[in-house]
């Protein structure tokens, strides 16, 4: 058990300890830090071998190894290089060990970059800065050099995305764009007017010296703080929705942006933009208030005026961005600074909302309706094209069958018309041997009597009579009286009519019991697909035009009603 030094983790002073029994385990530093031995020992430090940031127990004293390099790292050396400088804020003398990265300054709790502190006090110690170059980082806009004091014949470094401008009494002056410049009163006309500048290069001049990065800034978050009150036009009810989603910033005038924004600050970076909520620099959210007025008041305005429906926003996340992009660049060119695109990446809609739950559910069910009524549509159309193909195709086959039907006609009436050519007998003959035929069956197997029999007696012998070539004056006065009497009455029972009024068995033209005239039937024709009776033109059943009676012509051998060009009695051409 022996004594050790520790390091205070505030202000990086040396204390004397013990790990014995007995002593005591908590030690109170000058600056006012309770050390305690226990948890306190263990500490880290650069190594000065291999330059690693590395852990190890204090109280092993000199024996403390690097875990690295294995070298000594606490050595008495080590402990007796403490550095003296100044807080930035409030000009407190510190001192630290001169490997510590950070230190925080006891009576005003500025964290203070030890490294970069003392590298500026010992620049201000020789007088004169020989080289002015940024040495700031990609997330900052506009950075103070730490140097105030420069003499004539420093080296200006300002890099391609930089500009780089001169400061007395908060006034900007000569702004320097991207190049290298050796400082002198030929290139400082503005500084120079403002004060006798010294033309001697070893003497110094007192100025600040900013440096502005002109890249886009990338990826700068945003939010809105409450929810905006939204109204639907479309179905009347109140919703609330929250944004968020990010956008690039760029420096578009810096003399602007200094003299409205930065002033005597050090510097001005993303951080100082907007609030995101675990930032603790007490310089931030300039542009707060700004971008959260402007996407609250814009962004119901252009959901209304583009007539988005709120459940498919989504889609149209470009156009509300590139709206609010416009409206709030129209402020932001005041201070120098611009927007080159603004992403809004996420609408939050309340699903949780009643009012939006009842929304959604009347959208599915309107979209379901119009889905159905399409979905029957389409199904009537296919069945009405179904009906009309399969009425064309039956049309067809009817037309088809007819034409069969009519060229078989033909083709039969052709041969039976040579067959009767050859036979030497004309078609009017055979139809008068076909009836006379006919009647004589119907004499032998009728089984009526009366004056039924006595006119279809006429009617058989007139028949046979023109079968058997005979002549009114071979057959028997009988049978001329029973044949006129037949035709007499089937003349007289085919000329009578019945009247719409009741009267019946009307034998005239004219009713003679109200006047009415007697109605002429209706000229009829026979379809070869077997309709009888139709009136008109076509066949109301298959569509097929009415025949066109052919045309026949008489010849000089006393045929007549020939069809063709040949007579089928005597050879005859048609016209000699």
């Amino acid at each position: 058990m022996s004594k050790f030094t520790i390091e205070c983790p505030s202000c990086g002073r040396y204390v004397q300890a013990s790990d014995s029994f007995f002593a005591s385990k908590k030690i109170n530093c000058t600056c006012g830090y309770t050390i305690n031995v226990r948890t306190d020992r263990i500490t880290s430090r650069i190594c000065p071998h291999c330059g690693n940031n590395v852990l190890f127990d204090q109280s092993k004293g000199e024996k403390a190894i690097c875990p690295v390099c294995k070298e000594k790292i606490n050595t008495s050396d080590q402990l007796s290089s403490v550095v003296e400088f100044h807080c930035p804020s409030c000009s407190c003398g510190l001192s630290a060990d001169k490997s510590a990265v950070q230190y925080t300054c006891p009576l005003c709790n500025t964290i203070i970059d030890v490294q970069k502190q003392i590298a500026k006090e010992t620049e201000n110690k020789k007088g004169l800065a020989s080289v002015i170059k940024y040495e700031g980082d990609n997330q900052t806009f506009v950075w103070k050099h730490p140097i105030e004091d420069f003499n004539l014949g420093s080296q200006l470094i300002v890099h391609e995305s930089q500009e780089a401008i001169f400061f007395r009494d908060g006034q900007a002056l000569d702004l320097f764009p991207a190049g290298r410049y050796t400082l002198s009163t030929q290139n400082l006309p503005a500084l120079e007017n403002l004060y006798q500048l010294p033309t001697n290069a070893d003497t110094f001049f007192h100025s600040e010296v900013y440096f502005i990065n002109k890249t886009i800034q990338m990826g700068i978050k945003w939010g809105t703080d409450t929810k905006v009150r939204f109204f639907d036009p479309a179905t009347g009810l109140h919703l609330e929705i929250g944004a968020c989603g990010q956008f690039n910033l760029k420096v578009s005038d810096s003399r602007r942006l200094l003299i409205k924004l930065v002033g005597t600050a050090n510097e001005f970076t993303q951080e100082d933009i907007i609030d995101n909520g675990y930032q603790l620099k007490p310089t931030i959210a300039k542009f707060k208030a700004l971008i959260m007025t402007k996407v609250k008041s814009n962004l119901a305005r252009i959901i209304k005026d583009n007539s988005i429906n709120i459940l498919e926003i989504d889609e149209h996340l470009d156009t509300i961005s590139m709206r609010l992009r416009d409206t709030i660049n129209e402020n932001l060119t005041d201070y120098g600074l611009v927007m080159p695109e603004f992403f809004v990446t996420t609408i939050m809609t309340p699903d949780d909302d009643p009012n939006f739950k009842r929304l959604k559910q009347q959208h599915a069910d309107m979209f379901l309706r119009v889905r159905e009524e399409q979905i029957r549509k389409a199904e009537a159309m296919a069945s009405a094209e179904r009906q009309t193909v399969e009425a064309q195709t039956a049309a067809r086959m009817r037309v088809i069958g007819a034409q069969g039907e009519a060229e078989a006609y033909k083709i039969q009436a052709a041969a039976e018309a040579e067959e009767m050519r050859m036979k030497g007998y004309t078609y009017q003959q055979e139809t008068a041997r076909q009836v006379g035929l006919g009647a004589v069956q119907n004499m032998g197997g009728s089984s009526g009597g009366g004056f039924g029999d006595i006119a279809g007696l006429g009617v058989s012998l007139g028949a046979i009579g023109g079968v058997m070539g005979m002549t009114r004056e071979a057959l028997n006065p009988v049978f001329d009286n029973a044949t006129s009497i037949g035709s007499s009455m089937n003349s007289t029972l085919s000329n009578t009519w019945n009247c719409s009024c009741g009267n019946n068995g009307i034998i005239g033209n004219f009713c003679n019991n109200c006047g009415a005239r007697k109605p002429t039937s209706p000229e009829t024709w026979d379809c070869s697909c077997g309709n009888k009776g139709i009136i008109g033109n076509f066949c109301n059943n298959c569509g097929a035009r009415k025949p066109t009676p052919p045309e026949t012509w008489d010849c000089s051998c006393g045929n007549k009603g020939i069809i063709g060009n040949f007579c089928n009695n005597c050879g005859k051409r048609k016209g000699e």
